[in-house]
This record gives C-alpha cells, structure tokens and sequence, in this order.
C-alpha cells in the first residue's frame, strides 16, 4: 500500500496509481521550476569589540557591529550598538544607532535611540529619534529625510564680478 521509497518522488498522491505509472518508472521528471535552487546565507552576527579592546583609528563595516570598548575615531557600519561600558570619540554614521554608553562626537543615523545610560556630547542628525528617560545629552538634533548623506554645505553662487 504504502512505499517508503516513493514519498519523495512527484506523481499522484493518491494511492489509486495507473499500470502507465508503474511502467514508467526508469524516466525521471523534471521539477516545475527551471531556475537552480540557492540557499540565502543566514546574515552573521553583529561584531563585538569587547570591553578590554582600545582602538585608535576608523572602524568601518557593511555589517553590524556592537561596541563596549574605546574607540578613538570614526564609526561607519550598518547597525551600531554602543555598549554600557563604551567610549566613543568621533563621529558615527549607520543605518540603526543604539548608544548605551559614552559618545563624544556627532551622531548621524536614520534611526537613532539613547537608552537610559546614554551619555552623547555632540550633535545628533537622524530620521527618527528615540531618547529614553535619563539618557544625558549635550548638543543640538537636526531631523533631515536623508542623515547618511553628510553634512556637505550648500553651494552658495558667487556674485558676478563688477567691473
């Protein structure tokens, strides 16, 4: 009645099979799809610098990172997590910020949140702000639709000359 060796293979699901079925069984069928089968490779963790780690220089990532050391210098990345016991010196640009710790320096983020032990000095451009009861900030907040473009200052045309 029932086959362990015919469950995988494509035909009627029924048990009620034809003899054509049967005698056919030496051409094998082609899936539906023509296109290969790729597997998505699952997105790897977020890197950690850990708490005892002093860098001195520009981090920059396509990926996420997660800081809880000192970083004297620049961050870029996809998603950034300032840990409790970080210190960060410079700028920081990403796509997602979470400062949980020290930051001295401007913040530029689409989507930025100071939890509670947030400690920011400097100025924070972003598309949507969060910032939790307790969070210490020092600086101003500039709400642009595009914060990871830069800050490059506007061309102002210069008067023509007069003779």
């Amino acid at each position: 009645m029932f086959s362990k060796s015919r469950i995988n293979e494509p035909g009627p699901k029924s048990g009620a099979e034809t003899d054509h079925s049967k005698a056919d069984t030496s051409v094998t069928e082609k899936p539906a799809f023509d296109y290969p089968v790729t597997t998505s490779k699952p997105k790897p963790g977020a890197s950690v610098l850990s708490s005892d780690l002093t860098i001195t220089g520009n981090v920059k990532t396509s990926g996420d990172i997660q800081i809880e050391g000192v970083v004297d210098g620049d961050i870029r990345a996809h998603m950034l997590t300032v840990g409790e016991s970080a210190t960060i010196k410079g700028e920081i640009v990403a796509d997602d910020i979470v400062v949980n710790g020290r930051v001295i320096g401007r913040v530029r983020g689409l989507k930025v949140r100071l939890t509670s032990t947030a400690r920011v000095e400097g100025d924070i451009i972003h598309k949507t702000i969060a910032i939790e009861s307790g969070a210490h900030f020092e600086g101003s907040v500039q709400r642009q639709e595009d914060p990871l473009a830069g800050n490059a200052p506007k061309q102002i045309p210069a008067a023509p000359a007069t003779q």
